[in-house]
């Protein structure tokens, strides 16, 4: 039997309608570099390795709709960003040209949308293990 293919996620990636302003978004947001750039792509990469994000432009982008309805484009993948702070967290994404999501689905969680209108943030208000 031959040894099995080892799969690693190496990074997801996002839609946009310009890949290179919602990579510098994220950038910000998460303090992580640039790995590769190049027109109509962008790859940051996390300090301490794993999986990273990739932005592509996408012509035809249209943002979705959450919550869900069956007239509009569904939100088909969201990120869950663990934070310390969550008042400071939200704070900085706004700042930095995210969005508050109009329903927000419980009290330890905020919901965002990124400056390209995707509700795919969320930030967890998570106890930390030491």
């Amino acid at each position: 039997m031959a040894p099995r293919t080892r799969l690693t996620l190496a990074a997801t990636t996002l839609d946009a309608p310009d890949a290179h302003q919602l990579a510098q978004f994220y950038q910000s947001l998460l303090g992580w570099q640039i790995e590769k750039e190049e027109p109509g792509w962008v790859e940051l990469a996390p300090p301490d390795g794993g999986a990273g994000l990739s932005f592509q432009t996408e012509p035809l982008f249209s943002r979705p709709r959450w919550p869900a309805t069956r007239s509009e484009h569904q939100m088909m993948v969201h990120l869950d960003i663990e934070v310390s702070d969550l008042p400071s967290a939200v704070e900085h994404a706004l700042a930095l040209g995210a969005t508050l999501a109009d329903f927000q689905p419980q009290a330890g969680v905020r919901v965002l949308c990124d400056p390209a209108g995707s509700p795919v943030l969320s930030f967890c208000a998570l106890p930390l293990t030491a």
